[in-house]
């Protein structure tokens, strides 16, 4: 298998980005060092002197830490990068960096785990754990397209095979995952998986916001492309909300994801706006009255974006570009929609042909209140009316420009963006031209105030979840046998070699199951039992060959031809899965560990009251296989002779469970 992500060397401007980002990550975290070992001789110090040099010291740090935040904020500001290389008349949107990790070695721990767990040399899985070092490495430099996330997806697809082959709920396993804020830089650190798939999934959404920005919106493929990528972002970003509750990221947080969502639904809400607008709007009146509520829906939308944005702890760490960037949209899209219903009034006076009551409906549809006095009615028929309401509407689109403009002038990362810039700046000078074509200089000042548009969309942006974020997968250590048997809940004794040898072709019990096949209504007194086989055994080999995934008949064809000499099969036992006292799961954040108990997710309140707690019975191996046998067409066995007065073992034959079985929680697991 060979996994190729980009080439990190690689001098596009995404690249660079990226690689930014990680040398800062790294200064990020060295500051942070020095600034624990400062905090932490300054409690330990008493000496007066020593702690005016420490204080000293932290203030270096601690500047030091804002400048590197500031440079930090100043990659997630660098949205030209993302955007499509034909993009000259659209407004930029924002797309999220992907989080960087460190690199992770499987090799020595696995071969570890493999040898002791699986009783299997770990060395002969030098190429599958190789693989998937290599898938992981390669999901860290994804390309932007439907094959980088197709990249990220096999590998999130691996993490629950690999959680349940390595990582076993009673011990941990050594294995550290270490992935950075994406708005802090800030290290996180764990021992399980959760924080492995969560930040997979926040890059996956990250990919697709980087999709979405390259598209091309001079196009309707590419304005859908757009539309697709930014609903299936919040999808995931959403499930990442729902399922990783508890991840200790600050950029994977509730609250942070919340916004995140929302700027990703009214980017795609923007996108569905510039759709409608592509083919060019229509010089008449419902046309420009549809597209004054659509415009308000996407103002609306980026209004509560700014919101979510501005709020505590939020407003700590989002960069100021985006909050910027979303006032902007916000005061850009409401002018706009002022300017079509101005459009609207002074351009199309009701003439005789007109739907005077059509027009009526749709006005009072724009309006959520009218000046004191008025009706929709009386604005459409009275032309000095008419007149006052539209110029009062291309005053609001003009002072909305304005004020879009002076937002934009306060960010010097938003300076960057010409294309935005122009693209103001038409917008106000286009209201401003409206304004001059209506305007009478013999009139006295009006001073109407224009109402309020109703925001309204006939396509509303949703979130959408990808099928492509699970992909079917071939497990690598699938040689380790089924999962279902397998795997690191599971505990089974050490492969024990048993001697078969037929006596008048009866081996002395029957094989069942799927996959590894198990040894059930065992004859007590046959050699075999002697030799140390047990009930509920699972074959693992015949001879020489492997045959943990080889079905009844298959095991059956090997053992059918045993000569007088007999035939070496090996067997496993399984034993009790019961864990311990469960251990506590460290966290290390910023180099300070948080620790989140996991022993409220591995027991129940019922145990500690045996009396009012729910037993129910479960069948031990030996009843399992006989209860299922006549039913069972997978259950097979050797031929016998049919000695009369005796029973042979391989017919049903009621059975009781020793003792033992009853203690033995095995058939639980």
């Amino acid at each position: 298998c060979v996994f190729t992500g980009c080439n990190p060397f690689a001098q596009t401007g995404r690249s660079k980005l990226q690689n930014k980002r990680a040398s800062l990550n790294q200064q990020i975290i060295k500051q942070m060092r020095m600034r624990a070992g400062a905090e932490n001789l300054l409690k330990a110090t008493s000496n007066n002197k020593v702690k005016e040099m420490v204080l000293l010291e932290l203030s270096y740090v601690n500047s030091n830490l804002q400048l590197l935040m500031g440079q930090l904020e100043g990659l997630n500001s660098s949205v030209e990068v993302y955007q499509s290389s034909q993009e000259t008349a659209n407004i930029p949107l924002i797309a999220l960096g992907l989080k960087e990790t460190k690199e992770v070695d499987f090799s020595t721990l696995f071969k570890d785990f493999i040898l002791e767990h699986y009783s299997e040399d770990g060395n002969s899985y030098e190429d599958e754990i190789a693989d998937l070092m290599d898938l992981r490495q390669a999901c860290r430099t994804p390309s932007r397209n439907e094959a980088g996330v197709e990249l990220l997806a096999k590998y999130f697809s691996h993490l629950p095979l690999m959680e349940s082959r390595f990582f076993s709920p009673n011990r941990q396993t050594g294995i550290f995952f270490t992935w950075y804020d994406s708005f802090t830089g800030v290290p996180v650190c764990q021992q399980n998986l959760s924080l492995e798939k969560a930040s997979i999934l926040f890059n996956m959404a990250a990919l697709y916001s980087q999709i979405a920005t390259r598209s091309d919106r001079q196009t309707i493929t590419g304005l859908e492309e757009a539309i697709s990528s930014f609903q299936i972002a919040a999808g995931i970003l959403n499930h990442l909300k729902e399922t990783f509750t508890h991840t200790p990221s600050y950029d994977m947080s509730p609250a942070m994801l919340s916004m995140l969502i929302r700027m990703m639904l009214a980017q795609a809400q923007e996108c569905l706006f510039e759709k409608t607008a592509l083919p060019g709007i229509r010089n008449q009146f419902y046309s420009l009255m549809k597209m004054a509520q659509e415009a308000a829906k996407v103002s609306e939308i980026y209004d509560q974006v700014h919101q979510s944005m501005i709020q505590t702890p939020i407003k700590d760490n989002v960069p100021f570009f985006w909050s910027t960037m979303s006032q902007v949209k916000t005061n850009h899209y409401r002018s706009m929609a002022h300017y079509f219903v101005a459009s609207a009034l002074l351009d199309h006076q009701l003439g005789p042909s007109d739907d005077e009551d059509q027009q009526e409906k749709t006005l009072s549809q724009v309006y959520d209140r009218l000046p004191e006095g008025r009706s929709p009615l009386d604005i459409l028929k009275k032309k000095d009316e008419r007149e006052r309401i539209g110029k009062a509407h291309i005053r609001r689109a003009i002072l909305g420009h304005e004020e879009a403009l002076r937002i934009y002038s306060l960010c010097h990362h938003l300076n960057k963006l010409e294309v935005l810039q122009d693209i103001l700046k038409a917008s106000h000078q286009r209201s401003l031209n409206k304004y001059s074509e209506n305007e009478n200089e013999e009139e006295f000042a009006d001073y109407t105030e224009a109402p309020d548009i109703i925001s309204k969309t006939e396509h509303k942006a949703e979130m959408e979840f990808p099928a492509t974020t699970k992909v079917k997968v071939t497990d690598f250590f699938q040689r380790l046998g089924p999962l279902s048997v397998f795997s690191a809940k599971q505990r089974w004794t050490a492969p024990r070699t048993i001697h078969l040898r037929p006596e008048d072709r009866d081996l002395g019990f029957t094989l069942k199951g799927e996959t590894p096949v198990q040894v059930v209504s065992l004859d007590p007194l046959c050699q075999a039992a002697a030799d140390g086989l047990k009930e509920g055994d699972y074959i693992v080999a015949v001879s020489d060959t492997d045959c943990k995934w080889m079905s009844v008949s298959e095991v059956m064809r090997l053992l059918k031809d045993v000569n007088e000499e007999g035939i070496d099969i090996q067997v496993v036992s399984m034993m009790d899965s019961n864990p311990p006292m469960p251990t506590k799961s460290a966290t290390f954040c910023g180099n300070l560990p948080k620790t989140y108990s996991m022993i409220c997710l591995a027991f129940d309140d019922d145990d500690k009251n045996p009396k009012s707690r729910k037993v129910t019975k479960k069948s031990s191996f030996i009843s399992w296989g006989l209860k299922n046998k006549l039913k069972s067409a997978s259950t097979l066995s050797l031929p016998t002779a049919d000695h009369s007065g005796a029973l042979p073992w391989n017919k049903p034959c009621p059975t009781f469970p020793s003792s033992s079985s009853y203690n033995n929680d095995s058939a639980l697991y």
